[in-house]
């Protein structure tokens, strides 16, 4: 690119060459609503913690062994099965009870089947119906149905609350057993019973599954000379793929961005911060993970790519899908004065998890942090409210139009 085009948005010195040469650093972060994946094994975690009484549990251990009589008559398969299997049952039981005493929607035991089923998740590749969940206030909610999946074209939303699974409510449920019943073999339907803002009761949508590919990342330029980069997720490869999506920005000779993170349900938070660094100067905060002295704070700072000079125009499109890793590369972007933040409140998703390796086939998924802001607030549980806040509703939904886009463009155009 000539170095004397002032109108274009990148730095003058030899921007295409920052594109190929720059570094992606991607530590291993667990895909799902960006957390921590650090697998431990702590030598002092089989002793037991001073000041608490363990009788009450290995007297109920007794008592079971004592007196439990199955309701149903075991079959002989059911009682070939060994003693030791059914005491690790108990104790798998016994930790999912702790971790859900914490009344943390983000704290969880995954036992051995559950662990394998994240572990295959995190491939990018499953059998199911293709949408992110957790649960707000006990309530099952849907953070964001993925771009052409299933839930998508079923009509499922963002923030819609499934009240049933099948026939099991889902009150007071825990995301993997959720997980479990939502999943199912390509081509085997499932019913979910949902509730939605604006809907006088309940209604009962079926969702045939399917292999869900997760999508990564889309690139288009307008009519109107706009460029819109589509990030649906933030994967391994994600800071490789946005990379090469602005080089196509680059290369269609636009200055005016949109980054549309609508739907975008997080993932792994390193790659949030390298696309952030394409933008800030290095040793910008892009986010601060709060121990609350716990351990020491880790700032993730911008690595200081910065391709882009005063010339860009940029919009940042969020909506309710809009959770953790996307939640944080939106508002350091805004705070930092690079891009506008346009569209509907965010999830709300401010803290941060980690996969602790409980055994070999095991794991607790735990809460172990805050995200703070650049700003050093946390991020609100509540979502972060955007600078054009601006819903889509159910008639404009229906009719295909896209008010949020169309604020961007108007934004970008002034």
């Amino acid at each position: 690119m000539p170095n004397d085009t002032p109108q274009l948005p990148f730095r003058s010195r030899s921007s295409a060459s920052r594109f190929v040469a720059a570094g992606v650093l991607i530590a291993l972060l667990a895909f799902g609503l960006g957390y921590t994946l650090a697998v431990r094994a702590d030598s002092n975690a089989s002793g037991a913690p001073e000041g608490v009484d363990f009788s009450p549990v290995w007297k109920a251990w007794q008592v079971i062994d004592e007196k439990f009589v199955p309701a149903a008559v075991a079959t002989s398969t059911q009682l070939a099965s060994s003693t030791e299997e059914a005491a690790q049952e108990r104790v798998w039981g016994m930790v999912q009870g702790l971790a859900g005493s914490l009344q943390d929607p983000y704290t969880f035991f995954l036992p051995p089947k559950e662990n394998e089923q994240f572990a295959q998740d995190m491939s990018g590749a499953f059998e199911g119906v293709g949408m992110e969940i957790a649960v707000r206030d006990q309530i099952l909610t849907v953070v964001s149905p993925l771009k052409g999946t299933p839930a998508e074209r079923a009509g499922i939303k963002s923030g819609d609350k499934v009240l049933k699974i099948d026939d099991l409510e889902t009150r007071g449920i825990d995301v993997t057993t959720a997980v479990s019943r939502i999943r199912g073999p390509k081509g085997s339907a499932v019913k979910l019973l949902i509730a939605r803002e604006g809907w006088s009761e309940p209604r009962e949508i079926s969702v045939v599954r399917d292999v869900i590919n997760v999508p990564v990342i889309t690139t288009e330029q307008r009519a109107d000379g706009i460029f819109v980069i589509g990030l649906l997720n933030f994967t391994a490869n994600s800071p490789e793929l946005f990379r090469g999506a602005l080089r196509e920005f680059v290369e269609s000779g636009s200055s005016k961005l949109v980054l549309d993170l609508r739907g975008n349900p997080g993932g792994y938070l390193e790659a949030a911060v390298d696309m952030a660094s394409w933008f800030l100067p290095s040793g910008r905060i892009v986010v601060t993970e709060d121990y609350a002295g716990h351990a020491q704070n880790i700032v993730h700072r911008s690595r200081g790519y910065d391709v882009f000079n005063e010339n860009l125009k940029m919009v940042v499109l969020v909506d309710r899908g809009t959770a953790s890793a996307s939640e944080i590369l939106a508002e350091a972007l805004r705070y930092w004065g690079v891009a506008q933040m346009v569209g509907d409140k965010t999830f709300g998703k401010g803290s941060v998890q980690e996969l602790v390796e409980i055994t070999p086939e095991t794991a607790l998924k735990i809460t172990v942090a805050r995200w703070l802001a650049p700003s050093g607030e946390q991020i609100p549980t509540e979502g972060i409210t955007p600078d054009q806040l601006v819903a889509i509703s159910e008639e404009d939904a229906k009719a295909d139009k896209d008010p949020q886009m169309g604020k961007a463009v108007e934004i970008l155009n002034q």
